[in-house]
This record gives C-alpha cells, sequence and structure tokens, in this order.
C-alpha cells in the first residue's frame, strides 16, 4: 500500500523539533543540574550532568581566572616551591581573604610573604610584629591565630596535608581547611564560602535560608558530590571565582537573603594619659621628650584580644555625658594604678600658681579624649 507522502513529512516535522543551541561556557545555570536536582533522572544521568558542571567550569576558569599572586605562588613547581611553602602561602591569603575585599589583599600579602616567606620564619615572629603588619585589615584575631597556627605547625614539625588534619590546627576551620588541603595537596575535598553558597544555590534553585545549620550543611554536601577528582584545587576556586565576578549580589532569587542582625553598640570612655618628664635619660634619648604615653593591654581572651590601647572603660548607654565620663574613668584609674583623681584635682586647684610651677618638674598630665579636661598627676604616683 501506497504511503502518503504530505502525511510523512508532517509526521517528520512534529517527531523532530530544530536542536537546541550548545549552553554558554560562561554561565553555569545554563547546564544540566547534578545530582539531587529534579532535572536528573537516575545515577547515570546525575554522573554525567556533574561531569558536565565540572567541564564546563574548569574551561571557564582557565580562560577567565584572575592572576593573583597567591594563585601563582600554589602552582605547583612554579619558584621550586615545595607543598608545604604552597600551602602555607594559600593558608595566608585565605585568611587575609576573610571578610575583606580581594584589591586590598593583594598588596598586605605581597608584604607579609616578603617578610615572612615560610611559616618557619612567622613562627618566630613576635605578636606585636605580626599586628603592626595586619594593621588595616581588622579582625585582629585572625593575624593572632595565624602566628599561633604556626608556632604550633613548627612545634609538631611537619604541615598537615588533609583536611581533617588541618582542622586540629589554631584557627583553621572546615573552609580553610579544604581550601588548603586541596589547593597545595591535591585532596578531593569541597570548600563552601558566600561566593560557593552564590553559585549551588542558584544552581539547584535552594531558596532556604543559607545560614542555617540544615542548609548549610546541604551545600556542603552538595559542594562535595561536585568537586572534580582530579583538579580539586582548581575546581574549588573556579567555584570561588564564578561566585565572585559573575554571580550578581544584588536583588538574587537564589539564595534567599537574610536581614543582617542589629549591630551591637557600646560605649567607652577613653583617658589619654600622656608622660610630660622623662624617666630616665636614655628614654628620653630615644624616644624623645612628650612623646609617652600610658597604654594598657587588652585580655587574651575576647574583642581586640591581646592589643594595646588608651586606658578605657565602658559608660552606661544612658550616662555618656561629660561628668559621668570622668567618674567613670576616675574610678578605673584608681583600681588600676592607684591614682585618686577627684583628689589631684581637687589639690591643683587649691595650689597657688607659684607651687603648682614648682610641682611640675616630675609630672604628668592626662586629658580625656572628647572631655576637654586636663589635670597633673605625679609621675611615681602614675607608675606604681
Amino acid at each position: 500500500m501506497a504511503k502518503n507522502p504530505k502525511a510523512a513529512k508532517n509526521r517528520r516535522a512534529t517527531r523532530r523539533p530544530p536542536a537546541a543551541a550548545a549552553p554558554s561556557a560562561t554561565d553555569i545555570e545554563d547546564l544540566a543540574a547534578p545530582s539531587g536536582s529534579r532535572a536528573v533522572v537516575g545515577p547515570t544521568s546525575a554522573l554525567a550532568a556533574a561531569a558536565a558542571v565540572r567541564a564546563e567550569l574548569l574551561r571557564w576558569y582557565d580562560a577567565n581566572r584572575r592572576d593573583l599572586p597567591w594563585r601563582r605562588a600554589a602552582e605547583p613547581g612554579r619558584g621550586g616551591r615545595g607543598e608545604e611553602e604552597r600551602a602555607y602561602a594559600v593558608w595566608v591569603s585565605e585568611v587575609m581573604l576573610q571578610q575583606t575585599r580581594v584589591p586590598v589583599v593583594v598588596d598586605y600579602y605581597s608584604r607579609w610573604m616578603a617578610r615572612w616567606p615560610t611559616v618557619h620564619s612567622l613562627a618566630a615572629a613576635t605578636q606585636e610584629e605580626v599586628n603592626e603588619m595586619w594593621a588595616g585589615l581588622g579582625y585582629y584575631r585572625r593575624a593572632r591565630f595565624l602566628l599561633e597556627g604556626a608556632k604550633q605547625i613548627v612545634q609538631k614539625g611537619k604541615f598537615p596535608h588533609t583536611a581533617s588534619a588541618l582542622c586540629k590546627v589554631r584557627g583553621i576551620g572546615d573552609y580553610t581547611a579544604g581550601a588548603i588541603a586541596s589547593i597545595a595537596f591535591n585532596e578531593a575535598v569541597p570548600v563552601v564560602d558566600g561566593n560557593v553558597v552564590r553559585v549551588i544555590s542558584r544552581l539547584y534553585a535552594i531558596p532556604d535560608n543559607p545560614k542555617e545549620s540544615s542548609t548549610v550543611k546541604r551545600f556542603w554536601k552538595l559542594t562535595g558530590q561536585l568537586v572534580d577528582p582530579s583538579r580539586p584545587g582548581d575546581f574549588n576556586q573556579a567555584m570561588m571565582e564564578l561566585g565572585a565576578t559573575l554571580c550578581s549580589k544584588t536583588k538574587p532569587d537564589y539564595p534567599q537573603v537574610v536581614p543582617k542582625a542589629k549591630p551591637r553598640s557600646d560605649f567607652a570612655a577613653v583617658c589619654v594619659v600622656q608622660i610630660a618628664q622623662e624617666l630616665d635619660q636614655g628614654a628620653a634619648d630615644t624616644a624623645g621628650k612628650d612623646n609617652l604615653f600610658l597604654l594598657i593591654k587588652r585580655p587574651e581572651e575576647g574583642l581586640l584580644a591581646g592589643l594595646w590601647e588608651f586606658p578605657s572603660v565602658l559608660v552606661n548607654q544612658g550616662k555618656t555625658d561629660a561628668l559621668n565620663r570622668r567618674k567613670e574613668m576616675d574610678k578605673y584609674l584608681k583600681q588600676l594604678l592607684s591614682i585618686d583623681v577627684y583628689n589631684m584635682v581637687k589639690d591643683f586647684k587649691e595650689k597657688s600658681l607659684t607651687e603648682q610651677s614648682q610641682s611640675m618638674t616630675q609630672r604628668s598630665r592626662a586629658g580625656w579624649a572628647g572631655g576637654n579636661f586636663t589635670m597633673s598627676v605625679p609621675i611615681v604616683t602614675l607608675l606604681k
């Protein structure tokens, strides 16, 4: 029986729609969704989709990655660096990049590595030297943890090579451990930071709160399923690079935008105590006259731990006027240095001008910041 050519033509047209264009290598959201997404059917499809994501992402990264000093330092065989030297470079950069923009970190990183190029050289530094180098980056606890971690590694005699071992180093958490292990030691472990969260939440269309514990665990699990086993370090850097450069932060559909917590607000009274006369001739020769100030070291734990500051005391929010600030500081100085400010001021006012000029030979001046108040304190009492 003869077939109708016209009918056959119509049937072929309905069965074979035009082929879709291949997805762009610069847009990961156009790729097939990996395991866990509704678009995947069966384990074979999941593996194929994950492989496609890896291949396309690494291809994009190789063509578009930024040239950064810590990436050059972490490249195998470059500059004659061994694994541990590369791991140290990754560690320093990752700690600096926390809460800090890349352009700011570049100069700090270069100066740091010029002064302390290895973990052994850093371990020999003092906290004051490290804080001076860190000045301006903020979050000084990061610098303290770097120094403490370096001392711990040198004491043990070997740089940890795995993420699990790195997590035992002071100040190194899951993210930093994953970055060091994957980039320097080629361990197939994931990393999850804000950039990776943006990529994964959009790839999987995850609308949940990214700060909830269950959601964070899900991000780590999904990212772990995607990590390229042959190039884990490059893959992790590619995820972060994509999230930092192409994934817009403004009005995203994913992840969910979570309102920031209300910032903490404290009010502190600060007292600047200037030593007017030198303690001895040696101090005068090196520091110069009228350039010595009293500094107090903060506790080793908590906000700005271990840093030096002018004497300060927290003041009740409802009592921030000049009179109450002075009263609180008077109590603090009396407790800290045995200085009875109230009686000293009273005695000072009762003295004649002649007595005042005679008594200024061994005195120091103290002024409250913002209080427009000056007094004289005998230096021998100040140093008790």
